[in-house]
């Protein structure tokens, strides 16, 4: 527990530093297939094809946070007022990008969404662009925070799930199972990207404890009755939790979040 503690503490802190709604200033490229973005390192697969309406980005290290960053929304614009309009697109970060000259590589879905009606094809051609972008809230209608049960899960000696639909402006630095019921938590680790796992799963129906960031504040959101007994390997479970949250870091000279 003292581990898990000194993790959390340390994201506390990343995240309070991070300052995301200030307005950045870098460049962006593009993929010319989403599948190279939606196949990427946060695990999404296929259905991070129906994030964002296809509008995804892989983000630099920065950016992925050792994958807590994967499935924050961001608003990215060109800053060529000729070719580009002034409110741009939102994306959503579904990889990492690991090159040095651009903080963003986008679906050219997105990358086209930024120009000018009629001006798709111009950009395009463009390759790279100077953008700026900051950190906004994902918006999921309708839809709760949820997961999927991964594959490779073999009940009840493993146990991987994925993160789906997180709601509002924040990162899950922690999570906690249990059976419902029961008081005798035990965690899970991230395996990698939007992925968590642990080879010690309860028996019966699984509850579950989220430990979620909000720049300098963090709280814990409890999902009573999310996994039944009967759980299987590729299903999608709803939490029946909302995630809505505004990240409220320290940085006050940006926090009207206005673009410069």
């Amino acid at each position: 527990m003292s581990v898990f503690i000194c993790f959390l503490f340390f994201f506390l802190i990343s995240s309070a530093t991070a300052c995301d709604r200030c307005v950045k200033q870098s460049k962006a490229a593009f993929f010319s297939k989403s599948s190279a973005l939606s196949s990427g390192a946060c695990g999404y697969g296929s259905l991070a094809l129906g994030f964002s309406g296809g509008h995804l980005a892989a983000g630099v290290p920065s950016l992925f946070k050792g994958g807590a960053g994967c499935g924050a929304c961001f608003q990215i614009r060109c800053k060529n007022t000729t070719l580009c309009t002034k409110q741009g697109t939102i994306v959503t970060l579904t990889d990492l990008n690991q090159g040095s000259q651009t903080d963003f590589v986008l679906s050219s879905r997105a990358f086209a969404a930024m120009a000018q009606k009629g001006l798709g094809q111009d950009i395009l051609r463009r390759g790279i662009v100077d953008v700026e972008y900051k950190r906004v809230p994902c918006e999921y209608k309708n839809q709760n925070l949820s997961l999927r049960v991964e594959e490779s899960s073999q009940k009840p000696h493993y146990l991987a799930i994925k993160l789906l639909y997180q709601g509002g402006q924040t990162e899950i630095v922690g999570i906690d199972v249990a059976q419902v019921g029961s008081s005798n938590w035990s965690f899970l680790s991230r395996n990698h990207g939007a992925i968590w796992d642990t080879s010690r799963v309860p028996a019966g129906a699984l509850q579950f404890r989220f430990v979620v960031t909000a720049g300098y504040d963090g709280k814990t959101v409890w999902a009573p009755n999310v996994l039944p007994v009967n759980w299987k390997p590729g299903m999608i479970y709803d939490t029946k939790v909302q995630i809505s949250d505004i990240a409220q870091e320290g940085c006050s000279h940006c926090d009207h979040g206005g673009w410069k």
